[in-house]
Protein backbone atom coordinates (compact mmCIF):
# COMPACT_ATOMS: atom_id res chain seq x y z
CA UNK A 1 0.00 0.00 0.00
CA UNK A 2 1.23 3.51 -0.80
CA UNK A 3 -0.16 6.31 1.11
CA UNK A 4 -0.01 10.13 0.95
CA UNK A 5 -0.80 13.06 3.46
CA UNK A 6 -4.00 15.20 1.96
CA UNK A 7 -6.13 17.13 3.61
CA UNK A 8 -6.04 15.08 7.18
CA UNK A 9 -6.71 12.01 6.08
CA UNK A 10 -4.93 8.68 4.54
CA UNK A 11 -5.14 7.56 0.84
CA UNK A 12 -3.43 4.89 -1.01
CA UNK A 13 -3.51 5.38 -4.77
CA UNK A 14 -2.09 1.85 -6.39
CA UNK A 15 -0.45 1.06 -9.45
CA UNK A 16 -0.92 -0.28 -13.12
CA UNK A 17 0.79 -3.61 -12.89
CA UNK A 18 0.12 -3.54 -17.01
CA UNK A 19 3.44 -1.79 -18.49
CA UNK A 20 5.59 -3.61 -15.53
CA UNK A 21 6.52 -6.55 -17.88
CA UNK A 22 7.63 -4.08 -20.57
CA UNK A 23 9.34 -1.45 -18.85
CA UNK A 24 11.26 0.38 -15.83
CA UNK A 25 9.35 1.12 -13.09
CA UNK A 26 9.05 4.94 -12.55
CA UNK A 27 8.29 7.25 -9.58
CA UNK A 28 7.30 9.81 -11.85
CA UNK A 29 4.36 11.85 -10.23
CA UNK A 30 1.00 11.17 -12.57
CA UNK A 31 -1.70 13.79 -12.65
CA UNK A 32 -5.10 12.75 -11.59
CA UNK A 33 -6.70 14.07 -14.54
CA UNK A 34 -4.66 11.01 -16.61
CA UNK A 35 -5.27 8.09 -14.39
CA UNK A 36 -8.52 6.49 -13.34
CA UNK A 37 -9.56 5.51 -9.72
CA UNK A 38 -12.92 3.87 -8.41
CA UNK A 39 -15.49 4.60 -10.09
CA UNK A 40 -18.61 4.78 -8.22
CA UNK A 41 -22.16 5.10 -10.20
CA UNK A 42 -23.21 8.24 -10.01
CA UNK A 43 -26.87 9.31 -10.17
CA UNK A 44 -28.78 11.19 -12.69
CA UNK A 45 -30.20 13.84 -10.68
CA UNK A 46 -27.77 15.88 -8.75
CA UNK A 47 -27.33 14.92 -5.02
CA UNK A 48 -27.50 17.48 -2.20
CA UNK A 49 -24.86 17.09 -0.74
CA UNK A 50 -20.60 16.09 -1.79
CA UNK A 51 -17.31 15.19 -0.60
CA UNK A 52 -16.86 18.68 -1.18
CA UNK A 53 -19.69 20.39 -0.09
CA UNK A 54 -19.95 18.36 3.09
CA UNK A 55 -22.67 20.55 4.69
CA UNK A 56 -24.90 20.33 1.56
CA UNK A 57 -24.12 24.23 0.00
CA UNK A 58 -25.27 25.87 3.64
CA UNK A 59 -23.04 28.48 4.56
CA UNK A 60 -20.39 28.07 7.59
CA UNK A 61 -21.80 31.50 8.45
CA UNK A 62 -25.40 30.07 9.37
CA UNK A 63 -24.03 28.75 12.57
CA UNK A 64 -22.05 25.66 11.82
CA UNK A 65 -18.42 26.92 12.08
CA UNK A 66 -15.24 24.73 12.71
CA UNK A 67 -14.62 25.38 16.39
CA UNK A 68 -11.22 24.53 17.92
CA UNK A 69 -12.48 24.84 21.52
CA UNK A 70 -14.93 21.68 20.49
CA UNK A 71 -13.82 18.43 22.54
CA UNK A 72 -13.34 14.81 21.93
CA UNK A 73 -16.10 12.66 23.14
CA UNK A 74 -18.72 15.16 23.01
CA UNK A 75 -21.81 14.41 21.14
CA UNK A 76 -22.00 17.80 19.95
CA UNK A 77 -18.38 17.91 17.96
CA UNK A 78 -20.49 15.84 15.20
CA UNK A 79 -23.01 16.83 12.63
CA UNK A 80 -24.99 13.64 11.20
CA UNK A 81 -25.33 14.08 7.43
CA UNK A 82 -27.16 11.41 6.38
CA UNK A 83 -27.90 7.70 7.13
CA UNK A 84 -25.53 4.72 5.43
CA UNK A 85 -27.29 2.07 7.24
CA UNK A 86 -28.93 0.17 9.31
CA UNK A 87 -27.72 -3.06 11.46
CA UNK A 88 -29.47 -5.21 14.32
CA UNK A 89 -28.10 -3.04 16.83
CA UNK A 90 -26.62 -0.10 14.86
CA UNK A 91 -27.07 2.74 12.91
CA UNK A 92 -23.93 4.00 10.45
CA UNK A 93 -24.51 7.59 9.92
CA UNK A 94 -22.09 9.75 7.22
CA UNK A 95 -21.07 13.06 9.74
CA UNK A 96 -18.74 15.63 10.04
CA UNK A 97 -16.54 16.78 12.81
CA UNK A 98 -17.06 20.28 13.98
CA UNK A 99 -13.94 20.49 15.37
CA UNK A 100 -11.82 19.93 12.24
CA UNK A 101 -14.42 19.78 9.32
CA UNK A 102 -13.61 16.41 8.21
CA UNK A 103 -15.88 13.61 7.14
CA UNK A 104 -16.31 10.67 9.62
CA UNK A 105 -18.48 7.74 9.68
CA UNK A 106 -20.62 7.78 12.96
CA UNK A 107 -21.75 3.78 14.09
CA UNK A 108 -24.67 4.63 16.87
CA UNK A 109 -25.17 1.69 19.15
CA UNK A 110 -28.30 1.92 20.85
CA UNK A 111 -28.30 1.10 24.47
CA UNK A 112 -30.69 -0.56 26.73
CA UNK A 113 -30.98 0.65 30.18
CA UNK A 114 -31.49 -2.51 31.47
CA UNK A 115 -28.63 -4.50 29.87
CA UNK A 116 -26.21 -1.18 29.88
CA UNK A 117 -23.28 -0.94 26.56
CA UNK A 118 -22.89 -4.68 25.27
CA UNK A 119 -19.87 -6.74 26.03
CA UNK A 120 -19.09 -6.87 22.32
CA UNK A 121 -19.12 -2.63 21.38
CA UNK A 122 -16.75 -2.21 24.81
CA UNK A 123 -14.65 -5.54 23.04
CA UNK A 124 -14.99 -4.23 19.75
CA UNK A 125 -13.52 -0.37 21.08
CA UNK A 126 -10.35 -1.94 22.94
CA UNK A 127 -9.69 -3.72 20.05
CA UNK A 128 -9.50 -1.22 17.38
CA UNK A 129 -7.90 1.64 19.84
CA UNK A 130 -4.86 -0.33 19.62
CA UNK A 131 -4.73 -0.98 15.97
CA UNK A 132 -3.38 1.68 13.78
CA UNK A 133 -2.53 0.61 10.23
CA UNK A 134 -2.92 2.32 7.12
CA UNK A 135 -5.37 -0.82 5.97
CA UNK A 136 -7.33 -1.37 8.84
CA UNK A 137 -10.02 1.09 9.65
CA UNK A 138 -9.37 4.34 11.78
CA UNK A 139 -11.11 4.70 15.12
CA UNK A 140 -11.25 8.61 15.67
CA UNK A 141 -13.59 9.02 18.83
CA UNK A 142 -16.09 7.80 21.11
CA UNK A 143 -19.40 9.50 22.33
CA UNK A 144 -20.93 7.77 25.49
CA UNK A 145 -24.13 9.22 27.03
CA UNK A 146 -27.80 7.62 28.26
CA UNK A 147 -28.86 6.53 25.19
CA UNK A 148 -26.35 5.76 22.64
CA UNK A 149 -22.59 4.68 22.23
CA UNK A 150 -21.12 6.40 19.36
CA UNK A 151 -17.98 5.37 17.58
CA UNK A 152 -16.28 7.97 14.99
CA UNK A 153 -14.35 6.56 12.64
CA UNK A 154 -12.63 7.67 9.19
CA UNK A 155 -15.34 8.40 6.36
CA UNK A 156 -14.70 5.57 3.44
CA UNK A 157 -16.73 5.93 0.77
CA UNK A 158 -17.69 2.49 -0.36
CA UNK A 159 -17.04 -1.50 0.43
CA UNK A 160 -15.70 -4.13 -2.63
CA UNK A 161 -19.48 -5.65 -2.58
CA UNK A 162 -20.44 -2.80 -4.12
CA UNK A 163 -17.76 -2.26 -6.03
CA UNK A 164 -17.67 -5.87 -7.50
CA UNK A 165 -21.52 -5.48 -8.19
CA UNK A 166 -20.69 -2.40 -10.23
CA UNK A 167 -18.10 -4.40 -12.23
CA UNK A 168 -20.34 -7.48 -12.99
CA UNK A 169 -18.21 -10.36 -14.37
CA UNK A 170 -15.05 -9.79 -12.31
CA UNK A 171 -12.70 -7.68 -11.25
CA UNK A 172 -9.73 -6.77 -13.34
CA UNK A 173 -6.85 -9.34 -12.50
CA UNK A 174 -4.34 -5.89 -11.80
CA UNK A 175 -6.64 -4.45 -9.44
CA UNK A 176 -8.28 -7.92 -7.54
CA UNK A 177 -3.66 -8.19 -7.37
CA UNK A 178 -3.50 -4.76 -5.35
CA UNK A 179 -6.57 -5.40 -2.96
CA UNK A 180 -5.73 -9.01 -1.97
CA UNK A 181 -1.86 -7.43 -1.38
CA UNK A 182 -3.74 -4.52 0.63
CA UNK A 183 -6.01 -7.35 2.57
CA UNK A 184 -3.33 -9.63 3.47
CA UNK A 185 -0.93 -6.44 5.18
CA UNK A 186 -3.82 -5.49 7.03
CA UNK A 187 -4.50 -9.50 7.86
CA UNK A 188 -0.54 -9.72 8.83
CA UNK A 189 -0.67 -7.19 11.04
CA UNK A 190 -4.29 -8.22 13.01
CA UNK A 191 -2.30 -11.51 13.16
CA UNK A 192 1.01 -10.32 14.82
CA UNK A 193 -1.09 -8.47 17.55
CA UNK A 194 -3.00 -12.09 18.12
CA UNK A 195 -6.38 -10.78 16.95
CA UNK A 196 -8.90 -12.61 14.80
CA UNK A 197 -11.05 -10.82 12.45
CA UNK A 198 -13.70 -13.40 12.49
CA UNK A 199 -15.55 -11.90 9.49
CA UNK A 200 -14.21 -11.78 6.33
CA UNK A 201 -16.69 -10.47 3.56
CA UNK A 202 -16.43 -7.80 1.09
CA UNK A 203 -19.40 -5.65 2.82
CA UNK A 204 -16.32 -5.39 5.44
CA UNK A 205 -13.56 -3.90 2.92
CA UNK A 206 -13.75 -0.52 2.44
CA UNK A 207 -12.25 1.34 -0.61
CA UNK A 208 -11.44 4.88 -0.93
CA UNK A 209 -12.03 6.83 -4.28
CA UNK A 210 -7.96 6.13 -4.79
CA UNK A 211 -8.04 2.20 -4.33
CA UNK A 212 -7.12 2.08 -0.54
CA UNK A 213 -8.67 -1.05 0.94
CA UNK A 214 -9.66 -0.49 4.95
CA UNK A 215 -10.01 -3.41 6.78
CA UNK A 216 -13.43 -3.08 8.97
CA UNK A 217 -16.04 -4.20 11.50
CA UNK A 218 -14.66 -5.84 14.27
CA UNK A 219 -17.74 -6.35 16.00
CA UNK A 220 -16.89 -10.15 15.54
CA UNK A 221 -12.81 -9.94 16.36
CA UNK A 222 -11.49 -11.59 19.17
CA UNK A 223 -8.09 -11.38 21.12
CA UNK A 224 -6.55 -15.03 20.92
CA UNK A 225 -5.23 -15.94 24.54
CA UNK A 226 -2.50 -17.89 26.06
CA UNK A 227 -3.25 -20.71 26.69
CA UNK A 228 -5.94 -21.02 23.78
CA UNK A 229 -9.43 -21.84 24.65
CA UNK A 230 -12.40 -22.80 22.96
CA UNK A 231 -14.42 -19.86 20.91
CA UNK A 232 -17.98 -19.59 19.25
CA UNK A 233 -18.75 -21.05 16.34
CA UNK A 234 -21.45 -19.21 15.40
CA UNK A 235 -18.91 -16.30 13.75
CA UNK A 236 -18.03 -15.63 9.90
CA UNK A 237 -20.77 -14.48 7.19
CA UNK A 238 -22.03 -18.26 6.32
CA UNK A 239 -20.51 -17.85 2.94
CA UNK A 240 -17.13 -17.22 3.53
CA UNK A 241 -17.27 -19.62 7.09
CA UNK A 242 -14.44 -22.30 6.90
CA UNK A 243 -14.87 -25.81 7.16
CA UNK A 244 -13.65 -26.15 11.05
CA UNK A 245 -16.44 -24.15 12.02
CA UNK A 246 -19.21 -25.48 9.52
CA UNK A 247 -18.06 -28.34 11.39
CA UNK A 248 -18.71 -27.38 14.97
CA UNK A 249 -15.06 -26.60 15.68
CA UNK A 250 -14.91 -24.11 18.79
CA UNK A 251 -11.20 -24.11 18.72
CA UNK A 252 -9.82 -22.17 15.46
CA UNK A 253 -6.93 -20.08 14.75
CA UNK A 254 -5.82 -17.29 12.04
CA UNK A 255 -6.42 -19.76 9.27
CA UNK A 256 -10.00 -18.76 9.38
CA UNK A 257 -9.26 -15.33 8.54
CA UNK A 258 -7.66 -16.52 5.65
CA UNK A 259 -10.28 -19.03 4.43
CA UNK A 260 -12.42 -15.90 4.43
CA UNK A 261 -9.95 -13.90 2.39
CA UNK A 262 -9.30 -17.60 -0.06
CA UNK A 263 -13.42 -16.65 -1.03
CA UNK A 264 -13.10 -12.91 -1.33
CA UNK A 265 -10.08 -13.32 -3.59
CA UNK A 266 -12.46 -16.10 -6.05
CA UNK A 267 -15.20 -13.65 -5.80
CA UNK A 268 -13.46 -10.74 -7.18
CA UNK A 269 -11.86 -12.46 -10.11
CA UNK A 270 -15.42 -14.71 -11.26
CA UNK A 271 -17.86 -12.11 -10.04
CA UNK A 272 -19.62 -14.39 -8.12
CA UNK A 273 -19.66 -16.16 -4.61
CA UNK A 274 -17.00 -19.05 -4.37
CA UNK A 275 -20.00 -20.80 -2.23
CA UNK A 276 -23.25 -18.86 -2.36
CA UNK A 277 -27.09 -19.64 -2.58
CA UNK A 278 -27.67 -20.98 0.65
CA UNK A 279 -28.64 -21.04 4.23
CA UNK A 280 -27.99 -24.03 5.75
CA UNK A 281 -24.22 -25.43 6.70
CA UNK A 282 -24.69 -28.90 5.81
CA UNK A 283 -25.38 -27.64 2.23
CA UNK A 284 -22.84 -25.42 2.29
CA UNK A 285 -20.41 -27.93 3.49
CA UNK A 286 -21.64 -30.26 0.54
CA UNK A 287 -20.68 -27.29 -2.27
CA UNK A 288 -16.78 -27.16 -0.41
CA UNK A 289 -16.24 -30.83 -0.47
CA UNK A 290 -17.60 -30.88 -4.51
CA UNK A 291 -15.01 -28.64 -5.54
CA UNK A 292 -11.86 -29.41 -2.63
CA UNK A 293 -13.04 -33.19 -1.84
CA UNK A 294 -13.78 -34.49 1.70
CA UNK A 295 -11.39 -34.72 3.85
CA UNK A 296 -10.34 -37.79 5.86
CA UNK A 297 -8.23 -38.45 8.55
CA UNK A 298 -5.14 -38.63 6.00
CA UNK A 299 -5.41 -35.32 4.97
CA UNK A 300 -7.31 -33.50 8.33
CA UNK A 301 -6.27 -35.18 11.20
CA UNK A 302 -9.41 -35.27 13.99
CA UNK A 303 -12.04 -34.21 11.59
CA UNK A 304 -13.95 -36.86 11.77
CA UNK A 305 -14.11 -36.48 15.25
CA UNK A 306 -16.12 -32.86 14.52
CA UNK A 307 -19.91 -32.62 15.38
CA UNK A 308 -20.97 -32.27 12.19
CA UNK A 309 -18.33 -34.31 9.84
CA UNK A 310 -19.71 -36.37 6.99
CA UNK A 311 -18.49 -38.76 4.78
CA UNK A 312 -19.28 -38.56 1.02
CA UNK A 313 -17.48 -36.84 -1.79
CA UNK A 314 -18.40 -35.15 -5.40
CA UNK A 315 -15.71 -33.82 -7.94
CA UNK A 316 -15.17 -30.21 -8.28
CA UNK A 317 -13.81 -27.53 -10.90
CA UNK A 318 -13.59 -24.32 -9.52
CA UNK A 319 -10.66 -23.25 -8.93
CA UNK A 320 -10.02 -24.92 -12.55
CA UNK A 321 -11.35 -21.50 -13.91
CA UNK A 322 -8.65 -19.08 -12.77
CA UNK A 323 -5.17 -18.54 -13.84
CA UNK A 324 -2.59 -20.97 -13.42
CA UNK A 325 -0.80 -18.48 -10.78
CA UNK A 326 -4.39 -17.27 -9.35
CA UNK A 327 -5.46 -20.66 -8.82
CA UNK A 328 -2.27 -21.78 -7.10
CA UNK A 329 -2.69 -19.19 -4.82
CA UNK A 330 -6.96 -19.62 -3.78
CA UNK A 331 -5.74 -23.83 -3.39
CA UNK A 332 -3.59 -22.73 -0.80
CA UNK A 333 -5.99 -20.39 0.82
CA UNK A 334 -8.74 -22.68 0.55
CA UNK A 335 -7.55 -25.75 2.05
CA UNK A 336 -10.09 -28.23 4.39
CA UNK A 337 -7.43 -28.19 6.55
CA UNK A 338 -6.36 -25.13 8.72
CA UNK A 339 -2.85 -25.97 10.06
CA UNK A 340 -2.45 -26.60 5.72
CA UNK A 341 -3.78 -23.24 4.76
CA UNK A 342 -0.96 -20.13 3.87
CA UNK A 343 -0.79 -17.31 6.39
CA UNK A 344 -1.18 -13.73 5.80
CA UNK A 345 2.59 -13.48 6.09
CA UNK A 346 3.42 -16.46 3.95
CA UNK A 347 0.48 -15.09 1.26
CA UNK A 348 2.30 -11.91 0.56
CA UNK A 349 5.19 -13.63 -0.53
CA UNK A 350 3.26 -15.95 -3.20
CA UNK A 351 4.20 -15.90 -6.58
CA UNK A 352 0.86 -14.06 -7.13
CA UNK A 353 2.22 -11.24 -6.10
CA UNK A 354 6.05 -10.94 -7.60
CA UNK A 355 4.96 -8.67 -10.62
CA UNK A 356 4.26 -5.87 -7.53
CA UNK A 357 7.71 -3.03 -7.38
CA UNK A 358 9.48 -3.86 -4.70
CA UNK A 359 8.37 -0.01 -3.29
CA UNK A 360 5.97 -1.29 -1.84
CA UNK A 361 7.29 -3.80 0.04
CA UNK A 362 9.50 -1.06 2.08
CA UNK A 363 6.78 1.63 2.83
CA UNK A 364 5.95 2.81 6.54
CA UNK A 365 1.88 1.65 6.80
CA UNK A 366 1.79 2.34 11.07
CA UNK A 367 -0.11 5.04 11.62
CA UNK A 368 0.64 7.49 15.00
CA UNK A 369 -1.56 9.40 17.66
CA UNK A 370 -1.21 13.00 17.89
CA UNK A 371 -3.49 14.08 20.93
CA UNK A 372 -7.26 12.92 20.96
CA UNK A 373 -7.31 11.94 16.64
CA UNK A 374 -5.57 9.55 15.16
CA UNK A 375 -3.65 10.61 11.55
CA UNK A 376 -1.50 9.44 8.80
CA UNK A 377 2.40 8.73 9.85
CA UNK A 378 4.17 10.74 7.38
CA UNK A 379 5.03 8.54 3.96
CA UNK A 380 6.95 9.23 0.68
CA UNK A 381 4.34 10.40 -1.96
CA UNK A 382 3.86 8.17 -4.93
CA UNK A 383 1.00 8.87 -7.02
CA UNK A 384 0.47 6.08 -9.56
CA UNK A 385 -2.26 4.27 -11.63
CA UNK A 386 -4.84 1.64 -11.34
CA UNK A 387 -6.77 0.03 -13.94
CA UNK A 388 -10.51 1.20 -14.92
Amino acid sequence: PVSTKESGSQHLELLDLTPLAESTFSLVPIQPSRYHTLQVRRPKVERPRRNSEPLGGRSFDTGQQWRSGLQFGVVTSYLNLEKLGDGAYSTVFKGISRINGQLVALKVIRLKTEEGIPFTAIREASLLKGLKHANIILLHDIVHNSETLTFVFEYVQTDLAQYITQHPGGLRPNNVKLFMFQLFRGLEYIHQQRILHRDIKPQNLLLTYLGELKLADFSLARAQSVPSHNYSSEVVTLWYRPPEVLLGSTDYSAALDVWGAGCVFVEMLEGVPAFPGTTDACELLQMIWRVLGVPTEDTWPGVSQLPNYRAGQWPGDLLGRLSRVAEDLAGQLLRCAPKDRLSAAETLRHGYFSLLPPVLLQLTLEIKNEGSLCVPAPTRQLKVPMSP
